[in-house]
């Protein structure tokens, strides 16, 4: 359970770096808004258009929805206190590279994007398939900023970048490994 506590603290979170964006404090907003973007009603409304979302589809999105967030819950466990939700890593955190890091760098955006993409498969919703893209916009543009910053503080980052998947794994602007880009 200390590991819990060590989480959630030592995020050197203040009005005064949120403003001048220290530690890329609105990658993080912008995250978050589009993530309480998924609270609102599907737009256009398929009634209104006329179309008839099968149940099946619902319920796919329901279990991909489920799927991100038992994903989550991995990223979160395998990350321990090292979790922060800036892309400025902790003073002193670890580099986790094993569990689901073994096989993605950046887990909890991709279980970010899981969700979301659940959501969107669930409402069938031009919004939610807006707020889906601009996830993908955010997340990628977080993940860039903090492997900067890794590979200033984490001598091995390098090498774990070459070797594993960035957020998702063959998918063209979500897995940057072969290109080298930072």
């Amino acid at each position: 359970m200390a590991d819990w506590t060590q989480a959630f603290q030592g995020w050197n979170l203040s009005w005064k770096s949120l403003l001048s964006n220290q530690q890329g404090e609105w990658w993080l907003v912008a995250q978050l808004l589009l993530i309480v973007g998924h609270l609102a009603r599907p737009w256009p409304s398929l009634n209104a258009l006329g179309v008839h979302w099968p149940l099946a589809t619902t319920m796919i999105g329901l279990g991909v929805l489920a799927a991100g967030l038992w994903m989550a819950v991995q990223g979160f466990r395998a990350l321990g206190p090292s979790l922060s939700p800036l892309p400025e890593p902790k003073k002193g955190a670890a580099l986790v590279t094993t569990g689901v890091y073994a096989h993605c760098r950046h887990p909890l955006y991709r279980a970010v994007l899981v969700c979301s993409f659940g959501v969107t498969l669930a409402l069938g919703s031009l919004l939610h398939m807006a707020l889906l893209l601009g996830l993908v916009f955010v997340l990628t543009g977080k993940a860039h900023r903090e492997e900067r910053e890794l590979l200033k503080c984490c001598p091995n980052y390098a090498d774990y970048m070459k070797t594993t998947a960035s957020i998702v794994a063959h998918i063209p602007g979500l897995d940057w490994r072969a290109t080298g880009a930072g």
